[in-house]
C-alpha cells in the first residue's frame, strides 16, 4: 500500500482527497493536517510514502514545510507533491529548490491525482506538461558555464540518461529507448543524483537544462 499525507488547510479539500485517493486498492490516507507544522508532525509520526502539500495556508506555507521535511535525513523515502490553484512561475521554481518531486494542480482530475501519487511514491519526477514547460525556459535561461562543468563528472551513457530525464520519461521508458533494463536505468538515475548532488529527479530535470545538455524544445 502507498501511504499519503494530505496537508491542506481547507476541511472540505482534504476529504474530497482522501475519498478520491482511497477509491484506489493501493492508496491509503494515514492521516490529514490542517496546516504546515500538524503537517510536517504527522509526517514524522506516519513516515508515508508521499504528501500532498498545499502551498497556501495561514501561517507557514507549504514550501516552508516542505523544506523541513526534506532537510529531515530519517525522512528522505517520502516525496512532496505540491499541490495549488496558482501556477506561477514563482511556485513552480520555488517548489522544486523546496525538494518537491511533484507539483500539480488542484483542478487535476482524480484519475490523474492517483496515477500522480503512484508515479511519485515509485521514485519519478512529476510534473504537469505546463509546468514542465515553464521549468524547462526558467532553467534554460539560468543556463551557465560553471553548471556545464557538471556534465565533465558523468560518463557518456550517464549524458544519455539525462536527457531521458530531462524529458521526463521513466525508467521504463528509458529502458526502452536506451536498449537496457528499468533497473540498470534505475541505476544510472541513482548515480546521477550522487554525482550531480540532486536529491530527486525533479532537480535533476532543472540540472538537464541548466547545464545546457538539453534546450526547450528538444527531445
Amino acid at each position: 500500500m502507498i501511504r499519503v499525507v494530505i496537508v491542506d488547510d481547507q476541511q472540505l479539500v482534504r476529504e474530497g482527497l482522501r475519498l478520491l485517493l482511497e477509491r484506489a486498492d493501493d492508496i491509503t490516507v494515514a492521516g490529514d493536517a490542517g496546516g504546515a507544522d500538524e503537517g510536517v508532525e504527522l509526517t514524522g509520526r506516519f513516515r508515508p510514502d508521499v504528501v500532498l502539500m498545499d502551498i497556501r495556508m495561514p501561517g507557514r506555507d507549504g514550501l516552508d514545510a516542505t523544506r523541513q521535511i526534506m532537510a529531515d535525513p530519517e525522512l528522505r523515502h517520502v516525496h512532496v507533491i505540491v499541490l495549488t490553484t496558482f501556477d506561477t512561475d514563482e511556485n513552480i521554481q520555488e517548489a522544486i529548490r523546496a525538494g518537491a518531486a511533484g507539483f500539480l494542480l488542484k483542478d487535476t482530475s482524480p484519475e490523474r491525482m492517483r496515477e500522480a501519487v503512484r508515479i511519485v511514491a515509485g521514485g519519478d519526477a512529476l510534473l504537469s506538461p505546463a509546468v514542465t514547460r515553464r521549468v524547462m525556459r526558467a532553467a534554460a535561461a539560468s543556463a551557465r558555464p560553471s553548471a556545464a562543468l557538471l556534465l565533465d563528472r558523468l560518463t557518456e551513457r550517464e549524458r544519455e540518461v539525462l536527457a531521458e530525464v530531462g524529458a521526463g520519461r521513466t525508467n521504463a521508458e528509458i529502458g526502452s529507448r536506451l536498449f537496457i533494463s528499468p533497473a540498470t536505468a534505475r541505476t544510472h538515475v541513482g548515480r546521477l543524483l550522487t554525482k550531480l548532488g540532486a536529491r530527486d529527479r525533479s532537480q535533476l530535470v532543472v540540472l538537464a537544462y541548466e547545464t545546457g545538455l538539453l534546450t526547450p524544445g528538444a527531445e
